[in-house]
């Protein structure tokens, strides 16, 4: 490897559910390291808003809206940025959707939203996806995975056992694709602040406890997930497959803070 293993220069990627909170910072993190970054979600007025944010930041991008709940919008959103961009390299999976609730309570409409969404959903879109890349022989995928992939946050079960298979998802894909040239790996981001959840974050006896296990002492940025996802998406993680990559100031690592 020569030059600027982290640089994305020639690489599409797609960043689905892209357009809000870690998304849409990833999204413009990608086009900051060289990538034309296609981000899509369900809401036309976001998707406007991000691609003109990417465009300002110098690169190309598409305003194509998608739901990871609906296979066609998925089929269609890789049909269009073929036509536009020949190729895709890369793929991120940021939608999801949580709800807190006492598990006794959930109905099981609600627990099957729950997991069509975040599971489901990015096993459709790395389905999808993937086989192009397959076609291609290279590809990158990058998956959103959860502190509730490997330990529980009170009452968001259905949200903890679809991010758990998140990871499993990962690992599998890994497994079966990498020897065509496609790595799969995830990224576990820790308690991050994001419009959602500032109230809750600042304002509650949960934020607080969340604080309190974050040894770093402080809430994440989105921004400072940048970094592990333009890693795994780049040259410099040619080798690295069927990982989750942690960004959590140290929760999972800690026991007693005080």
């Amino acid at each position: 490897m020569t030059g600027n293993i982290f640089n994305l220069e020639g690489k599409t990627a797609v960043v689905i559910g892209g357009t809000s909170g870690i998304g849409r910072t990833l999204s413009l993190g990608l086009a900051d390291a060289g990538a034309e970054v296609i981000s899509s979600s369900r809401r036309p007025e976001q998707v406007d808003e991000t691609a003109a944010e990417i465009e300002q930041h110098g690169r190309q991008t598409l305003r194509l809206c998608s739901d990871v709940r609906n296979r066609t919008s998925l089929e269609e959103l890789l049909a269009a940025s073929i036509q536009r961009f020949t190729k895709i390299d890369i793929l991120i999976n940021c939608a999801g959707k949580i709800r807190r609730m006492p598990t006794l309570d959930m109905p099981e409409e609600e627990w099957a939203d729950i997991l069509d969404t975040n599971l489901t959903g990015t096993l459709r879109a790395c389905q999808i996806f993937g086989k192009h890349m397959l076609e291609r022989g290279y590809g990158r995928i990058v998956n959103i995975a959860s502190l509730n992939s490997f330990v529980s946050l009170s009452e968001v079960a259905a949200y903890a056992a679809s991010k758990s298979g998140v990871v499993s998802l990962t690992r599998s894909l890994a497994v079966e694709w990498s020897k065509k040239g496609i790595t799969v790996n995830a990224i576990a981001p820790g308690v991050v602040r994001t419009t959602l959840n500032a109230d809750l974050l600042d304002n509650t006896p949960r934020g607080q406890e969340l604080l309190m296990r974050t040894p770093m002492g402080r809430f994440g940025r989105t921004e400072e997930l940048v970094g592990a996802a333009v890693y795994l998406c780049s040259d410099a993680a040619s080798f690295v497959t069927g990982q989750t990559l942690v960004v959590d100031g140290g929760f999972l690592a800690s026991g007693v803070n005080q």
